[in-house]
């Protein structure tokens, strides 16, 4: 079919057409960035926390009377956890991952108030942490039971040796990770620690974090007056030992509260909620503006088919055939959303260019752009088929009617 004379027709009332092709290229650029943040997120939401999610779980006890021993109750409490038949073993710490609140601090290579530190989070654990949270060592070796301290509230002293993540001695020593490792880092300007160790990966308890997996384990139990927590349950047995530890706890001292008993899995779905949020959201979106453009595409299409139905008749009398209706039809629409799908690429990498400077979102994959003019061509071709199938239905008796 030659394509000349459907253009020059459609030039000839192209009003609809461009507004077709213009709803065609926002749509397109819409949904590739829109499709773009999806794909972000859930790379984001599927990362791993480097700990032994499936089977952790962590509880908290606040204590209220006035006797509470706080300090003689985590070590009987951790010595009851840890001799409980299906625990693998427990700790008390000060955050989980991606549970949102923790501690951070900067960590200097060197000394003084004038360098600036890199952003950690840190964990607090005894000798039991690392196998608590399943935590690989990559290098170096653990804390042991007497390097282990007990820190009230008001205390602003560190102890000596810390352990780091992978992410974390990259981000000191960018040059050489590999050799950080016994090196003496500072902490609030001027104390030094030594990396004793270092863990493959740990993730803070702050998802949207951009050094989220910049982490340090320190030799601290706290008596900050509210303690949690962490136990790793052998597989399989993590659901039932929750309401064991929970009654052991309870029954264990009367004169505290036990409370906010949750797995890790519940902390990973409820961390990143509103990223699964969005992702529907962003679907619906998408799948909105296919529907709209689609609509528009079949409103276009009937009322051009109304508008000449003398005209078909006509061609149909001079002998066309339904199918070369059909495909004039078709024809016409394809071009209609070639164009669209051409100004949207424009469309789409200006405004990816856009947000990335603005919101620091990553570009968007090179796939895409293709791939988003197939399927909008494809969904132009199928909306319009319906109207293009009736035009092809016309008889050829109506040249001959008169207005």
């Amino acid at each position: 079919m030659d394509i000349g004379p459907i253009w020059r027709a459609m030039m000839r009332n192209k009003t609809g057409a461009i507004l077709i092709a213009l709803q065609i290229a926002v749509t397109m650029a819409i949904m590739v960035n829109a499709i773009s943040i999806m794909q972000e997120r859930s790379r984001m939401m599927a990362r791993p926390s480097g700990i032994d999610e499936q089977n952790i779980f962590y509880i908290s006890s606040i204590g209220f009377a006035e006797d509470f021993n706080e300090r003689v109750t985590i070590e009987e409490d951790l010595a009851a956890l840890r001799g409980m038949p299906g625990v693998v073993n427990a700790i008390q710490s000060n955050s989980v991952p991606l549970s949102g609140g923790g501690w951070s601090m900067g960590l200097q290579t060197e000394p003084g108030a004038e360098i600036d530190g890199t952003g950690v989070a840190l964990y607090f654990i005894d000798e039991h942490g690392l196998d608590t949270f399943g935590l690989n060592l990559l290098a170096g070796e653990n804390f042991s039971a007497t390097e282990v301290e007990w820190r009230e509230r008001s205390a602003t002293e560190w102890p000596d040796r810390v352990i780091i993540t992978q992410a974390m001695a990259e981000a000191l020593y960018p040059d050489d990770p590999d050799g950080a490792l016994g090196k003496t880092v500072y902490i609030g300007d001027d104390e030094p620690l030594t990396i004793s160790g270092i863990i493959e990966q740990m993730q803070a308890p702050w998802n949207g974090w951009n050094g989220v997996e910049r982490v340090m384990l320190t030799p601290l139990h706290t008596l900050f007056g509210s303690t949690r927590y962490i136990i790793r349950a052998e597989p399989g047995r993590r659901d039932g030992l929750m309401p064991e530890v929970e009654k052991l706890l309870a029954e264990r001292n009367k004169n505290r509260i036990v409370r906010s008993m949750r797995t890790m899995d519940e902390t990973r779905e409820r961390s990143y909620r509103g990223d699964a949020s969005m992702i529907k959201m962003l679907t619906f979106t998408i799948a909105l503006l296919v529907a709209i453009t689609a609509l528009g595409i079949v409103g276009l299409a009937s009322f051009s088919v109304n508008r000449r139905t003398r005209q078909i008749g006509t061609r149909r009398a001079l002998g066309a055939s339904r199918a070369a209706i059909l495909r004039y039809f078709m024809t016409e629409n394809f071009l209609i959303s070639l164009v669209g799908v051409v100004v949207g690429a424009v469309l789409t990498v200006g405004l990816n260019m856009f947000m990335v400077e603005t919101f620091s979102l990553t570009r968007v994959a090179w796939y895409l752009v293709p791939a988003a003019m197939l399927i909008l061509c494809i969904a132009g071709q199928i909306a319009v088929f319906g109207p293009a199938k009736r035009a092809s239905t016309v008889p050829p008796a109506v040249a001959t009617r008169t207005v």
